[in-house]
């Protein structure tokens, strides 16, 4: 039967033609960046709101170093003095200038992110998790300059402020004015290298995750719809191997710009002392509350801005 013109119709020869005209259509689709600074930017602000008190815990452990001595015996006293001194609102000393750079920061990074990974995904739209790695540096590195190292700076030196006897920094921009007037724009720049260095990693250890995890639940259809509760655990699995991965730099990053970083000449002078004064266990130092806010944070934000991703892809015609 086999030399019967039937069977030479049916051919599978042809068949890839076929396949091939209908690849299009399985092609993920690409993620405008004009839609991307938007959701980030909304994510951002939202994630900032409901985690800032374990980011202000986290804060005034890595700076209550123990030549002090330390002020607070733990994660539980912490919360426990600043209620009694400045009541529960005092858990939200800096949330507007940890907002007002949040909102930006989510935005460049995705922003970003979207910018270079459309770039870099394969013909069926596919980013696999080196590239994903990759394009995760770029974005981290693009929003350190930005806007973290700025923000950061301003939301440490407030944070700091508050437990000197006369804190006096009356808000945001007065605090900015002051800093400014004080040390220059330079004031606002302090631990560049160490914040490149943090977030360019953070970004690029999460978004490898996240980008891993993805195509592993994807399998070969690009285009599979993912659950926000599946989104949310991805995106916890990935805030907490960033945790364990760079929190050294992150302990780092917060001396360079408290209101002491004058006693270290470099970033790397920072870590010697740090080394040398406190220990290996002084690099650790805020791990826990930061690895449960960075796990929520980054859940948090990976969920919302997927889900206005979805919402903008109704309403935002951009193919």
């Amino acid at each position: 039967y086999s030399s019967s013109p039937k069977c030479t119709f049916i051919s599978p020869f042809p068949r890839p033609r076929c396949l091939a005209a209908a690849a299009p259509a399985g092609k993920a689709k690409l993620t405008h960046p004009g839609k991307a600074i938007l959701a980030g930017g909304i994510a951002g602000g939202i994630e900032i709101c409901i985690t800032f008190p374990t980011e202000y815990v986290k804060t005034q452990l890595q700076l209550d170093e123990r030549a002090n001595p330390p002020k607070y015996r733990g994660i539980g006293d912490c919360v426990k003095q600043t209620v009694q001194s400045h009541g529960v609102k005092g858990l939200y000393r800096g949330l507007s200038s940890l907002l007002y750079g949040s909102i930006p920061k989510s935005a460049v990074r995705f922003g970003v992110f979207e910018f270079l990974s459309n770039r870099a995904k394969d013909e069926s739209g596919r980013l696999d998790s080196t590239r994903g790695l990759l394009c995760g540096l770029g974005a981290g590195v693009m929003e350190a300059v930005l806007v973290v190292c700025p923000m950061e700076t301003v939301k440490v030196k407030f944070i700091h402020d508050q437990t000197s006897a006369n804190p006096k920094y009356k808000g945001f921009f007065h605090g900015v004015r002051e800093i400014i007037r004080a040390q220059g724009l330079r004031g606002t720049y302090q631990g560049l290298t160490a914040t490149v260095l943090k977030q360019g990693s953070n970004q690029a250890i999460r978004f490898f995750v996240m980008t891993s995890l993805k195509n592993w639940y994807k399998g070969d259809n690009p285009n599979k719809a993912i659950n926000p509760l599946v989104t949310g655990v991805f995106g916890a699995i990935a805030g907490a191997a960033s945790v364990f991965g760079n929190t050294p730099l992150d302990v780092i990053k917060t001396r360079m710009q408290g209101l002491e970083a004058h006693k270290y000449k470099s970033t790397l002078d920072c870590a010697v002392k740090i080394l040398r004064y406190e220990g290996l266990a002084a690099f650790y130092k805020g791990t826990v509350p930061r690895l449960g806010r960075v796990c929520l944070d980054v859940a948090i934000v990976f969920i919302i801005y997927e889900e206005v991703v979805k919402v903008l892809n109704t309403v935002w015609k951009t193919d």
